[in-house]
């Protein structure tokens, strides 16, 4: 039984290796990009800021992941490998390309794609509550930073405030700027650990017999396990993501750096804490970036740029990918009949 046990483990610690990747854009791509913080320091703070999150606000999205979509009877060893590997691939592929993807959504497509072949899918939950969340989100955050740098920061702008170097340069902005990203960064904590740790703690309470009740504690076990991956892996890809987000979309003021990170991280943690809902925060930082860099440039110039149009391509094919490797492995584990292995 060890075996078996342990391959969904070795899985999980691998996606949460992607997933640090993916999660270090929106995190300190804002920071970074206002040539505030060094690559070699995004690793140590991303990965203790996404572990703090974990533990104190991740319960709700965990609930979510492991047992609201697909009943926790049928996350058997086979079947939350087969899910956390598909995921695992679907961002592996995103990383290579350099593009932050959404960890949440490709998790919940997994998914559902068990659920969907054992005719277990709660579909009210999908549809009624994740997946509107999934369009509404980055719209909010698209049009909070479109208002407040066209009303608020661009008129601030024009009066040269911003390009104060008095102001630029100050340790209190900076402190601020730095604090924002940590703030992202536990916020991903709240939501991103989940799409591993959730799985994973349904997966040992079925097959040890443990009581919903203990849930919580397992819980806790899995995420102290998968959560320090998150760092590993901001190691690993974080730098070619930070210099696709950071650099290449939209050049950022410091100002700016901190309504981004401000309203990226305030919408995920809303959605995570109040309804546990699994939620893009790459797509909810890129959505405020456009949302600022529309308000400077232009709706053509922004959307112009090539990295923009490869984010939006991204982020429809992982999910997909993971949707179909999920689905298709679960259809050979059944035809083989290791589902309940």
């Amino acid at each position: 039984m060890l075996i078996p046990f342990l391959i969904p483990f070795v899985i999980a610690l691998f996606l949460a290796i992607n997933m640090g990747g993916s999660g270090t854009a929106p995190a300190f791509s804002a920071a970074y990009g206002a040539n505030i913080i060094k690559k070699a320091a995004v690793p140590g703070l991303f990965g203790i800021m996404v572990f703090l999150g974990a533990i104190i606000g991740g319960k709700e999205t965990a609930k979510t992941v492991g047992k609201g979509l697909l009943d926790e009877q049928y996350m058997t060893f086979t079947v939350v490998s087969v899910i956390l590997g598909s995921v695992a691939l679907a961002l592996l592929i995103a990383n290579l390309f350099g593009i932050p993807q959404s960890t949440s959504q490709a998790t919940v497509m997994a998914v559902v794609a068990p659920a969907i072949y054992f005719d277990a899918i709660n579909t009210r939950k999908l549809l009624l509550e994740i997946v509107p969340t999934w369009f509404i989100m980055p719209v909010i955050a698209f049009f909070l930073s479109l208002f407040i740098g066209k009303y608020i920061y661009k008129p601030i702008r024009k009066k040269g405030y911003t390009i104060s170097k008095q102001l630029n340069e100050n340790y209190l902005l900076k402190g601020l700027i730095i604090l924002m990203s940590m703030y992202v960064a536990f916020s991903i904590g709240t939501n991103n650990v989940a799409n591993a740790a959730g799985p994973i703690a349904a997966m040992s309470c079925n097959e040890l017999n443990v009581t919903s009740t203990h849930f919580l504690h397992v819980l806790i076990l899995a995420t102290l396990i998968v959560a320090p991956s998150f760092g590993i892996g901001s190691s690993i890809f974080g730098k070619k993501i930070l210099q696709n987000t950071g650099k290449e979309i939209v050049l950022f003021g410091r100002i700016e750096a901190v309504i981004i990170a401000f309203i990226s991280a305030t919408l995920l943690l809303l959605a995570s804490v109040l309804k546990g809902i699994p939620t893009s925060l790459v797509q909810l930082n890129v959505a405020s970036i456009i949302g600022i860099g529309v308000a400077k440039l232009g709706f053509k110039n922004i959307f112009r740029k090539t990295e923009v149009n490869k984010f939006f391509i991204m982020w429809v094919i992982a999910p997909i990918i993971a949707f179909v490797i999920s689905y298709l492995f679960i259809w050979l584990a059944d035809f083989w009949d290791v589902v309940y292995l």
